[in-house]
């Protein structure tokens, strides 16, 4: 059976389309994204404006089209924290389901963790043991643990890349950011909040397996010295915290310009790359971890795994 996800997220719009069968691992087929960077195009007011809804009206209207091309049977279509926190989202989802005929589902911020830990848990199986995830998204970070295929503790929290960049770094004609008091401050609250509920996730025992997943931790990982993406998701790949500290001030200084010329680094996110080096480090400071692996799969894979759960009747061709 050919499944297409249709996930609408803080920077991309992003149509995974997988062959699926009862039992075996969703084998990609097609891909097609954009970027929309909804994070950063909120109003004043919290609202996505008419700029931003026409574009991801547009974005779902190929996608629709792109499904129907590739034989997909189903697409399951959902949003995250961009629409789910803009005050106009009602609106927004109305006009998308008007223009296009897709209702969104807006997932909250404790489901999207699960369901990252959920496709994390099946890429590394049983043997990771206690497992922690962590998850940077244009717009928040999902923190997950437990020692099952459902998390113990699930949570979100408003720091995402894009979020962050918007908040502390769009200030300063050249795009620098903070001085280094705001960015000590910076630092100092990002902890705060992380460890505000770590206790939720360490209550159990302390993880025998730590992952990250997404964009923001496969390019930090990339920059510190992991394999290029074009070697493929089995090689293992790890972001080291001492890597990370080594490379922590040089990424400061360095121009969005200049970021962009980094290995692993898309001109559109380069932006987004310091912001989410802070959370990272933050994160695997709060927990005391000194690596994170970089699991392939994640909020995606994890609404596949789950709509398969969900149909024993698929058997494999």
């Amino acid at each position: 059976m050919r499944l297409g996800v249709l996930d609408i997220g803080s920077n991309t719009g992003h149509l995974l389309v997988v062959d699926a069968h009862g039992g075996a691992a969703p084998l990609p087929a097609s891909s097609y994204k954009q970027p929309l960077r909804l994070a950063e195009h909120l109003d004043d007011g919290g609202a996505v404006g008419p700029a931003g809804v026409d574009a991801l009206v547009e974005f779902t209207a190929q996608a629709v089209r792109v499904a129907e091309e590739r034989g997909c049977a189903e697409t399951l279509a959902f949003a995250t924290s961009a629409v789910r926190e803009s005050v106009n989202a009602e609106a927004v989802l109305a006009a998308v389901q008007e223009r296009t005929g897709v209702q969104l589902e807006v997932l909250s911020g404790a489901d999207e963790a699960r369901l990252t830990f959920l496709a994390v848990r099946r890429w590394f199986g049983w043997s990771a043991g206690r497992l922690a995830v962590f998850d940077i998204g244009g717009g928040s970070l999902e923190i997950a643990g437990g020692a099952d295929e459902a998390p113990g503790a699930a949570w979100s929290l408003p720091l995402g890349a894009a979020r962050l960049a918007r908040s502390h770094f769009g200030q300063a004609p050249d795009g620098s950011g903070p001085d280094d008091e705001a960015l000590h401050a910076l630092r100092r609250d990002l902890r705060a909040d992380i460890a505000r509920n770590a206790g939720s996730l360490l209550r159990g025992g302390r993880p025998d397996r730590a992952a990250a997943t997404s964009k923001t931790f496969r390019s930090l990982a990339r920059i510190c010295g992991a394999a290029p993406a074009a070697d493929g998701p089995l090689v293992p790949r790890a972001l080291r915290l001492d890597d990370l500290r080594e490379r922590m001030d040089e990424l400061v200084r360095t121009a969005p310009a200049d970021l962009a010329e980094l290995p692993g680094v898309s001109p559109s996110r380069a932006h987004q790359i310091v912001p989410g080096a802070l959370v990272a480090e933050a994160c695997m400071d709060v927990f005391d971890l000194p690596e994170l692996e970089i699991c392939p799969w994640a909020l995606r894979e994890g609404v596949i795994l789950e709509r398969l759960d969900q149909m024993p009747h698929l058997t494999v061709a």
